[in-house]
């Protein structure tokens, strides 16, 4: 078989033809992926809801609604709980862009008085055996039962009732910040029983 001679024209086709056929590999392969990605993400968040709602007869999802933050930033999503007509709860996806390595997501479920029901940490990037303890029963349950209207949600070395992750002081601020975003942004919205 003769070799083909090099030159530029060759080489440029040669690129070509590699390049379109890895272009159409990874169009097929994220064809192949979106739904199954998108179908986790959602079981995920559907999770989350449940983790920090109370009982409800509702359908959150099918009753979501879109607030402002409270500082003008991205809208909240935020997931009703209704029970017998009277709502006992709402989980709102936050975020803060304060975390070690920026965007912390977490859905924060209140009573309708505002009390901290319980949270659930969606998505962060933070140091693996430090800011990733965010996630821990140990650290996150301590905002249970909490009023972010009444209790100071600032970290112990702040002068707040909290105790921050040991060597993870930024994410824990991070979780603090995210979980006050979602309370003022509902008390701001007026979603909250005086």
């Amino acid at each position: 078989m003769a070799k083909t001679e090099s030159t530029l024209f060759n080489m440029v086709a040669s690129l070509a033809v590699i390049s379109a056929i890895a272009s159409a590999s990874l169009g097929f392969v994220y064809q192949l992926t979106k739904e199954p990605k998108r179908a986790a993400e959602m079981a995920k968040q559907n999770f989350a809801i449940k983790a920090v709602l109370p009982e409800y007869d509702n359908d959150p999802l099918r009753d979501a609604y879109e607030i402002e933050s409270f500082d003008g930033g991205e809208m909240l999503i935020c997931y009703p709980a209704v029970q017998n007509g009277e709502l006992t709860g709402i989980a709102v996806n936050t975020w803060t862009m304060k975390g070690f390595s920026g965007l912390v997501r977490l859905m924060a479920g209140f009573d309708a008085t505002g009390n901290i029901i319980n949270i659930s940490v969606l998505e962060q990037k933070e140091t693996p055996g430090l800011g990733t303890k965010m996630a821990d029963a140990e650290f996150k349950d301590q905002y249970n039962g909490k009023n972010p209207g009444k209790n100071n949600l600032a970290m112990k070395k702040d002068r707040g009732e909290i105790d921050a992750i040991t060597a993870a002081t930024i994410s824990s601020r991070a979780f603090s910040d995210a979980v006050e975003r979602a309370y003022k942004s509902l008390e701001k919205a007026g979603k909250f029983e005086k």
